[in-house]
């Protein structure tokens, strides 16, 4: 992207979130995970550039996020939610990590938190995976340690297992136990979790899990995503 194509992206950003605004939305969500545009640039297998927003560091290769997040910033209200969502794996390299360990996360999600952000979803494939060795704390868990920001978990929540290399399998996930969840967040591990893949069987699964109801939660099946896949 050459300083013009990077100029007209923020400036898409901000147009979008403003919109957003508008249209009434309670906040907005960059989305900076799973290899797409952002994590591109965060990415130091795909960003070999040796401008200012290239580097061997990666807070040096944060800045185009950190752009995103002050064009964005600049045009909601002061107190409108702006959540960042981020990633270690990509969908080229499930093994991928930007961060190798809780400094380096620190170096990444510190220069988006003084940019604005309110708040990091952090996707894993499986939330109950500790993110580093010596402690049981996820990416969630560190991402709020490490910035003091309110954090989201997600990564087959209500799930016994993970789809993504079995699309084209006829297979189910009886729904798992949800004491590991829960306990996660009584002791502040995090402070929301975000579901998809269980949603797509069971459209009531946040109201069955408020009223205590798990033995009526659903099986997911993969056919849910025969549509997409």
């Amino acid at each position: 992207m050459t300083e013009a194509d990077i100029a007209d992206t923020l400036a898409a950003y901000a147009r979008a979130a403003e919109q957003a605004v508008e249209l009434g939305f309670d906040a907005v969500e960059i989305h900076g995970a799973h290899g797409y545009l952002i994590d591109q640039y965060f990415w130091r297998e795909s960003n070999i550039r040796n401008d200012a927003f290239g580097g061997e560091s990666i807070a040096e290769r944060s800045r185009f996020g950190v752009e995103i997040v002050k064009a964005v910033r600049a045009v909601i209200p002061k107190d409108f939610p702006l959540l960042f969502r981020f990633s270690q794996f990509k969908q080229q390299d499930y093994s991928a990590k930007l961060a190798q360990n809780p400094e380096e996360l620190g170096e990444l999600l510190q220069p988006l938190a003084d940019a604005g952000v309110s708040i990091f979803h952090a996707s894993q494939r499986r939330f109950w995976d500790p993110e580093f060795e010596g402690s049981t704390l996820n990416l969630a868990g560190w991402a709020g340690k490490v910035t003091g920001l309110p954090a989201i978990t997600v990564g087959s929540v209500g799930l016994s297992g993970d789809f993504i290399g079995n699309r084209m399998h006829r297979e189910v996930s009886e729904p798992a136990s949800l004491h590991n969840l829960i306990e996660r967040l009584d002791e502040d591990e995090f402070d929301l979790v975000a579901v998809g893949r269980a949603l797509l069987m069971d459209p009531g699964w946040a109201n069955k899990m408020r009223d205590g109801k798990h033995s009526e939660l659903k099986a997911f099946d993969v056919s849910a995503l025969s549509e997409y896949y």
